[in-house]
């Protein structure tokens, strides 16, 4: 059985502060997981080994992906199996050292497994980081095609700031014009899931159902209310898909509780 997180750590000095790291080293001692797709890492790599070695968790293996602009963005795979093949970066040259993509393959009973963390441009109507959150995506959906053709077992997993359907944001309706819920992000997503081929294994576990949310402001009573959007995703290669057992949101018991705004994501495989 492989088992794979994915967090929103939103700061990983923060998150050790809130016992974040406690949990993650609990899921991996416990057998839950094997490999933590973490973003929003906000550190230096030399700040994450620090972080890993507080928490009794520098025996890790790790790939990290910093952003030049400190204290923004980052992505980091920490796995209890070797990684090889470590690469950084998704598309055009502007999206390196941005803190957005890492990926590593992982040895499996059948064969490599590719996992990359990726950490998608929250955007903003009015300003250029939408365009530039598009380019993204474009970039994703070119790696995404190519994956398919090659058809080998590639998980992408992260933070991806869209929600796809009506069911995976509370309020739908008041959305529809910001940033994570245009027709035109939902419309690159449809494309993946319907066209491409790659899979959301979340929706796939999931079903029909409101949900199951992923994320929650921390201001008011959103967390209280489960008034979330679902927006950490699972995207698996359809020959990968093949092999997923189950998905489970890990929402936190309480609002006391909570070591970020996001809940993690864990998919199991038959691998």
């Amino acid at each position: 059985m492989l088992g794979v997180i994915t967090a929103n750590a939103n700061g990983v000095r923060a998150a050790e502060k809130r016992g974040g790291f406690e949990w993650i080293k609990a899921q991996l001692e416990s057998g839950t997981a094997d490999v933590v797709c973490l973003q929003e890492v906000r550190a230096t790599t030399e700040q994450l080994h620090e972080v890993m070695k507080n928490a009794g968790l520098d025996h890790l293996h790790v790939a990290h992906d910093s952003s030049a602009r400190l204290g923004h963005a980052g992505v980091a795979i920490l796995s209890t199996r070797e990684l090889s093949n470590v690469k950084t970066g998704v598309g055009p040259k502007e999206f390196a050292d941005t803190g957005r993509w890492v990926q590593a393959d992982i040895q499996t009973k059948k064969g490599p497994v590719t996992v990359a963390s990726v950490y998608v441009h929250s955007g903003d109507v009015e300003k250029p980081v939408q365009q530039e959150k598009y380019r993204f995506l474009d970039a994703m959906t070119k790696k995404f095609k190519a994956i398919e053709k090659a058809g080998e077992l590639w998980l992408v997993s992260g933070d991806m700031n869209v929600g796809h359907r009506e069911l995976d944001i509370k309020n739908w309706k008041g959305n529809m014009t910001r940033a994570g819920f245009l027709p035109e992000e939902r419309a690159y997503f449809e494309n993946w899931f319907n066209k491409v081929g790659v899979v959301d294994l979340g929706r796939r576990v999931a079903g029909e159902v409101e949900g199951p949310y992923t994320w929650w402001s921390w201001r008011g009573q959103a967390f209280d209310n489960d008034a979330g959007w679902r927006i950490d995703y699972h995207v698996a290669s359809s020959a990968l898909a093949a092999f997923c057992k189950d998905v489970q949101v890990h929402r936190a018991p309480s609002y006391a509780e909570r070591w970020s705004d996001h809940a993690p994501v864990v998919a199991h495989f038959n691998l």
